[in-house]
């Protein structure tokens, strides 16, 4: 049950529907694939781009860190104090604050603060997963920034990182970390049979069809968290199956808030279902293990070789 005593901005489970989340949560996005960016450039290739995902912090979204040269550099949206933090292994830090301003004014002086720390990154300017070309290095837009409402948002992606850290440690086959994911901006944990997909057909917006083959080269059971967009215009769980098995969208599913989406072809909670809840830890953990046990057995895993007991 949400707490009746206490301030709104200690509760765990914060209310998303109020504030500026729509125009928040799309800064957010915008930012965050420009951090997601320069891990990308940065970092050597990891099967399936795992290597760049951000990952919540006590703080926010971190990059974690980035070789550098002899190096090491992270770089932080930290949510309490409204800051970007950029910091490298040698003591030095700039930062710069998190507030309405334009998306290339931000871009600009997210690189000048960088060059300050002597890092120079080269990266693709183009937002991928978006239908509008927008290049962020140019894009004169006005990214709006609700301070509360980021906040909130990484309360609730707070609750979000528990859980599915300790529904993933509940697997012993190949499984994802617990990682944010900058294209659509969803913190999301994958669970893999073990055995090829089939090839991935593309046609994600600014997306080379080679990454998402790559990405869905193995079949998956994968589940997550994120703000919600156009398709489903609020926050929620989600979870779905590459490639879906026969009868996956069909398959009776907890907790009784859940459902079927077939604009996004996944299965969704809404976090406003979750909140209300009067245990909402046990509602997530519901619909993690339902929706995974759909997947896994239409699908006809080995789940007595990939499940912890």
């Amino acid at each position: 049950m949400v707490p009746a005593n206490g301030p709104a901005d200690s509760e765990a489970w914060p209310r998303l529907d109020v504030g500026g989340g729509v125009e928040t949560s799309q800064s957010l996005l915008l930012w965050g694939q420009i951090l997601g960016k320069t891990r990308l450039a940065l970092t050597p290739m990891v099967n399936h781009w795992w290597q760049v995902s951000l990952r919540v912090s006590a703080r926010g979204l971190s990059t974690r860190s980035m070789p550098v040269g002899d190096r090491l550099l992270d770089i932080e949206l930290d949510f309490i104090d409204h800051r970007l933090v950029a910091r490298t292994s040698d003591g030095g830090i700039e930062s710069l604050s998190l507030c309405d301003q334009p998306l290339s004014a931000f871009y600009s002086e997210y690189t000048r603060r960088l060059a300050k720390l002597g890092v120079t990154v080269a990266i693709d300017p183009i937002a991928v997963e978006i239908s509008d070309r927008v290049l962020l290095d140019r894009d004169p837009r006005v990214c709006r920034y609700d301070a509360d409402w980021a906040n909130r948002f990484f309360r609730a992606l707070i609750q979000a990182d528990r859980l599915l850290e300790e529904f993933r440690g509940r697997f012993t086959g190949k499984a994802s970390p617990v990682h944010f994911f900058w294209g659509a901006g969803d913190l999301a944990a994958t669970r893999f049979s073990g055995r090829p997909a089939p090839l991935h057909p593309g046609g994600i917006p600014h997306v080379a069809d080679r990454v998402m083959q790559e990405a869905y080269s193995q079949e998956v059971s994968s589940a997550g968290f994120w703000a919600g967009d156009a398709r489903f215009p609020e926050a929620a769980y989600y979870a779905y199956a590459y490639p879906a098995p026969a009868g996956f969208a069909e398959a009776a599913v907890r907790p009784a808030a859940a459902r079927y989406e077939p604009a996004l072809g996944e299965f969704v909670l809404p976090y406003a279902a979750v909140r209300s809840a009067a245990d909402p830890s046990a509602q997530v953990m519901a619909f993690l293990e339902s929706t995974y046990v759909a997947a896994a057995d239409l699908a006809k895993w080995d789940r007595a070789r990939l499940e912890r007991t």
